[in-house]
């Protein structure tokens, strides 16, 4: 879903507001997504953690959170706020995400082939100079940071 403008504006003011809130909590904002669903605006807060997240977590950061958007009052809708982790999936956005991740395997989507392909499932193996490197069966893959259109961790049982 394309995002217009105020609504990008909207999400950049958010983040700047709510992430202090989670990083005084000793949590990293991974994600901030404002977006219309079925039931109506949703803002939910991704957070994450070395050690992981739990309820407890997410219990403070929704209070903290809540209460310098109810002072601040920055969106002019009703919504709904919701704080989570990123999951076992967890999606792959940022440099940090891919060094926090290594020796994980992951499933990644660049935008331009690389040695004739687009879609790449191996296992984190580096991120150096804006290449991350993945260990595919077919061997070492480096991939350009910049051409990634999308990626995820794969859930392994």
């Amino acid at each position: 879903m394309a995002v217009d403008a105020k609504t990008e504006a909207l999400i950049a003011r958010l983040t700047a507001l709510l992430e202090p809130v989670v990083a005084d909590q000793e949590l990293e904002l991974v994600e901030l997504q404002f977006r219309r669903e079925p039931a109506g605006w949703v803002l939910r807060l991704i957070i994450d953690a070395p050690e992981g997240i739990s309820l407890d977590d997410c219990s403070q950061v929704s209070r903290e959170a809540g209460h310098l958007l109810e002072v601040e009052d920055p969106i002019e809708w009703p919504y709904r706020l919701e704080v989570s982790s990123p999951g076992l999936d967890r999606p792959l956005k940022r440099e940090r995400d891919y060094e926090r991740c290594l020796g994980k395997k992951a499933k990644i989507v660049t935008r331009e082939p690389i040695a004739g392909s687009n879609h790449f499932v191996g296992v984190l193996r580096g991120f150096a100079a804006g290449m991350i490197t993945v260990e595919t069966e077919q061997g070492m893959i480096a991939i350009p940071f910049a051409v990634v259109q999308r990626a995820r961790l794969v859930v392994e049982f």
